[in-house]
């Protein structure tokens, strides 16, 4: 079965996000084609990757396979159900609970400590505060943060602020984990660590999708999806 499947997908941006420049400052820029006529499938238990040259539209089907974005055109099913006509509110709660993401950027909040971060993934779900905070800490302790889980961001290694992204992005038991350059502000040592969390996810059977530059995080995955100017131009097995 396929977790992610995108048919005919396409995307065009027109505005400011078309031209590059800020609200208000893109009179008369031409729409630009991110993605053209995407078709693929993701199915459980894969590690793919997506690669390709800045530009090539990686981030855009990235964001449109976890459905962060909807596309101009075509479809999009996750877990086997169709998403391109539901409610926002509606497509919030599947994805919630389809998929977990990690970007380069850890997008932890400043003031609240690990544990908590990573809580904040269930606030929503209906759990009380002791079960969230019991789910977050079993979830640090996953990737290797169980002595770190009072402190925060500030007080963490680049490395460890992305383990406890990536636990929150876990701790929902996700059938997906999508990640978009998730080494790329890390050092070697530190990315190792991040890319061997990954890998032991996947063991367990999480789908990882993961969007790189680095040969290196290419080279884990069963599955490589080379992108240029918005179309596949490949797509099959490791790097």
């Amino acid at each position: 079965m396929n977790v992610i499947e995108l048919t005919g997908v396409s995307k065009t941006h027109t505005g400011s996000l078309a031209s590059g420049g800020s609200r208000g400052s893109s009179h008369g820029a031409s729409p630009v084609t991110a993605l053209h006529s995407v078709t693929l499938g993701v199915s459980a238990g894969e590690f793919a990757a997506i690669t390709g040259p800045s530009g090539s539209g990686k981030s855009t089907l990235l964001a449109i396979a976890g459905t962060l974005e909807r596309p101009s055109a075509g479809t999009v099913r996750l877990a086997g159900q169709e998403t391109d006509r539901l409610p926002d509110r509606e497509l919030c709660a599947i994805r919630a609970a389809a998929i977990g993401f990690v970007f380069q950027q850890f997008h932890l909040v400043p003031w609240l400590t690990a544990v908590d971060n990573v809580a904040t993934a269930l606030l929503y779900r209906g759990m009380p505060a002791g079960r969230r905070r019991r789910a977050a800490t079993d979830a640090l302790a996953d990737v290797g943060l169980a002595h770190r889980v009072g402190h925060r961001p500030a007080e963490l290694s680049g490395g460890e602020c992305q383990r406890v992204a990536i636990a929150r992005a876990m701790v929902g038991q996700p059938a997906a984990l999508l990640a978009d350059e998730p080494t790329g502000s890390l050092d070697t040592a530190a990315g190792q660590g991040v890319l061997g969390i990954l890998a032991d996810l996947n063991s367990r059977g999480t789908t990882v999708i993961v969007v790189t530059h680095d040969p290196h995080v290419a080279a884990l995955a069963g599955r490589v999806i080379r992108l240029r100017d918005g179309h596949v131009v490949a797509d099959g097995g490791a790097a």
